[in-house]
């Protein structure tokens, strides 16, 4: 583990806070560029390649320099992937976010093993029992429990574990509550050495579309992830989906036919997922993995980069702009369709990323933005 000096850690701030780059952009960043600040410098004329009529956006030094006192003030500090606070689990998933902004919680704290319950804000009086009945029983067997701090089942997730553990994953900056009525809870898992994690800046105001970043953190900071009481069409399934695209085991409390509530819930168990009936069913499966060699840690650190970031020509481009279209395509497909080199092809879709002209999809899928 490496811990990033100060001067490191704004810039990979900037580098993460700046314009069309996320997760996956910033690890290809580094690893072509070798650090955050070589790679700052090379951000305008990658996206004016791409196609960007516009000069791209970049925090000042001042302004992530501000960015981390406010969250240091606020009792909470920015940790980076390759330090020991980062949660060990979390590091595995696919475009790991490379800077977590936490308040609470130990270092060891985010290396014991972790499951998440989510389920419905409109949750039922069985729901809300059922949850608190699992998170009890998981935190009594050593595990952490993860939610996402929303009304219902995910509140009573935490209400249940607060005295053994649990991380509350929002879709805002670490200063705000939501939704507003859960801050004394907020306040309550922090005195009682649990957690509250986002990767969102500092004063940021969560958005519709920030709830499924969230609950890609809730699953990938787990071993499994249990799902008590989901619609049919219920945001809490994006978590369950995502917890199958990073090699999470699933779970699903059985419900009623007759509620809508269970709708979900009863799809995810006819489709594979565990039925849960209690903490013991979800500790039988994820007790034998803890046996195992300790996760694989993703390493993100600054190097010397590659010898030579090529001059790519303008036909090039052309033939993978040529390529891609608005359904998304693996990158390896572009590879063998262009028989252009590996690292000529993810120049090409870097500069696209940063013009704003490219959409990632998980699993190397991309598509062209028109």
């Amino acid at each position: 583990m490496v811990e990033l000096s100060d001067d490191q850690r704004v810039s990979w701030l900037r580098l993460i806070r700046s314009e069309n780059v996320g997760p996956a952009t910033f690890r290809s960043l580094i690893n072509h560029f070798g650090s955050a600040e070589a790679a700052l410098e090379a951000l305008p004329a990658l996206a004016r390649r791409g196609g960007s009529a516009k000069t791209i956006a970049i925090p000042s030094v001042p302004e992530a320099r501000q960015e981390i006192e406010r969250t240091l003030a606020h009792g909470a500090r920015v940790v980076a992937i390759s330090e020991p606070q980062y949660p060990v689990y979390l590091r595995q998933i696919a475009a790991p976010p490379p800077l977590v902004t936490i308040r609470g919680g130990s270092s060891s704290f985010f290396h014991r093993p972790a499951a998440a319950i989510v389920g419905s804000r409109n949750a039922s009086l069985a729901g809300h029992k059922m949850a608190e009945r699992i998170g009890r029983g998981l935190g009594e067997a050593g595990f952490v429990v993860v939610s996402g701090l929303a009304r219902g089942i995910d509140g009573a997730a935490h209400r249940a574990a607060i005295e053994t553990g649990t991380v509350a994953v929002i879709a805002g900056g670490i200063d705000h509550v939501y939704p507003e009525e859960h801050g004394p809870l907020m306040e309550e898992i922090v005195r009682r050495g649990g957690a509250i994690l986002t990767e969102m800046p500092f004063g940021w105001a969560p958005r519709a579309k920030d709830f499924p970043r969230r609950n890609r953190i809730v699953s990938g900071m787990c071993l499994g992830v249990v799902v008590v009481e989901a619609a049919a069409r219920s945001g809490t399934l994006h978590t369950a989906r995502f917890a199958l695209d990073q090699g999470r085991e699933v779970f699903a409390v059985p419900g009623s036919p007759l509620d809508p509530r269970a709708e979900g819930t009863n799809k995810l168990i006819r489709d594979g997922a565990t039925l849960t009936r209690s903490a013991d069913d979800v500790v039988a499966v994820l007790r034998p993995m803890l046996e195992d060699d300790a996760p694989a840690v993703f390493k993100l650190s600054e190097s010397d980069g590659d010898a030579a970031f090529e001059t790519i020509s303008p036909q090039s481009r052309t033939m993978v702009i040529e390529a891609l279209g608005p359904t998304p395509v693996s990158t390896d497909d572009i590879i063998a369709h262009t028989r252009l080199p590996a690292s000529s092809v993810s120049v090409i879709l870097l500069e696209l990323d940063l013009a704003g002209r490219l959409e990632r999809h998980g699993n190397q899928l991309v598509s062209l933005l028109r």
